[in-house]
């Protein structure tokens, strides 16, 4: 895997799903934001702008990306409705596609379980990074189409993905070990901004 720079970048995970609640895989099906998850994105969007205005910067001088699955697209949407100035357009692209976890989507994680093929987070070791579903992808996968498009971020970003993007960024910018990420649960309603190899996390006042 070839080695890159990371620029400076902000990142939000889409808001709340039904399936993000019900604990159900979704991977790539593409499953809307549910009322929680609008109010969160919205959330997101003021976060953002406030963090923008503390560090003095122009949010048109950014690139922004999303996730071209719906529940990535309304909160990008959303978001950017926190802005009263013209922005420049999204660029949706499909790296930035939540890990399929193939059979599996659809599914509870306890249902996942009783598979004994899967484990949810919490219950992984490092070598899971390598485990690939049937008709699924594997954490190594992802990092590989997270790399290719990292070529892309010459500058300052904002990126609007998923909660294993977030995981493998975590491995690929900072350096955190698989083990730690494939067991952390990335939040949503929060702003991660990368800078200088690290990343803070950033909360919105809760309002869901």
């Amino acid at each position: 895997m070839h080695q890159v720079t990371w620029p400076d970048f902000y990142f939000a995970r889409h808001g709340e799903t039904d399936w993000n609640r019900e604990r159900r895989y979704q991977g790539s099906r593409d499953i809307p934001l549910n009322a929680t998850g609008r109010k969160q994105a919205d959330s997101s969007g003021v976060l953002l702008r406030y963090l923008l205005e503390e560090a003095g910067a122009d949010p048109a001088s950014f690139h922004w990306y999303a996730s071209p699955l719906g529940r990535a697209r309304e909160t990008m949407e959303r978001m950017r409705a926190a802005f009263d100035m013209p922005l420049p357009d999204v660029v949706y692209d499909q790296r930035l596609v939540e890990i399929s976890f193939g059979k599996f989507e659809g599914l509870l994680h306890e249902e996942i379980a009783r598979e004994r093929e899967a484990l949810a987070p919490g219950q992984r070791d490092a070598g899971y990074w390598n485990f690939r579903p049937d008709e699924g992808e594997n954490y190594e996968d992802l990092a590989a189409r997270l790399t290719d498009f990292a070529q892309r971020l010459t500058d300052h970003s904002i990126i609007v993905a998923h909660g294993g993007v977030l995981r493998v960024l975590r491995h690929l910018v900072e350096g955190v070990g698989r083990g730690e990420v494939l067991n952390w649960a990335p939040p949503q309603g929060v702003i991660a901004h990368f800078t200088g190899g690290g990343m803070t996390l950033h909360a919105a006042q809760k309002t869901w």
